[in-house]
């Protein structure tokens, strides 16, 4: 059973920078496919970014350019820099882990995430 922590989330002014934490045990997250998830009040979850067990990497059009996923297997946590942020990126962020499939897009299937944190809040002001 894997365990997933986020940490990292914040109050920042429009423009600013976070750097988000997800910390695994139970597991290793260079043996899953690991995302990072957001859902503000009112709206649906969206996946922003995703790294493949093997490195690839996804990441919204909303947030390309802007957001960076990483892992540090040594610490066994994946990161999601967050820069430039706007206020629509004001939601709670969580991580998840997924068993790798063969399905085609490997990242999209939300019922494929099997484990997941409880969130951080980030809160971008204007």
């Amino acid at each position: 059973q894997v365990q997933l922590v986020e940490s990292g989330g914040g109050l920042v002014q429009a423009g600013g920078s976070l750097r988000l934490s997800c910390a695994a045990s139970g597991g290793t997250v260079s043996s899953y496919d690991m995302g990072w998830f957001r859902q503000a009040p009112g709206k649906e979850r969206e996946l922003v970014a995703a790294i493949r067990w093997i490195g690839f990497q996804y990441y919204a059009d909303s947030v390309k350019g802007r957001f960076t996923i990483s892992r540090d297997n040594a610490k066994n946590t994946v990161f999601l820099q967050v820069s430039s942020l706007k206020p629509e990126d004001t939601a709670v962020y969580s991580c998840a882990a997924a068993h790798p499939t063969s399905a085609s897009p490997w990242y999209s299937n939300i019922g494929s995430y099997a484990f997941w944190g409880q969130g951080t809040q980030v809160t971008v002001s204007s």
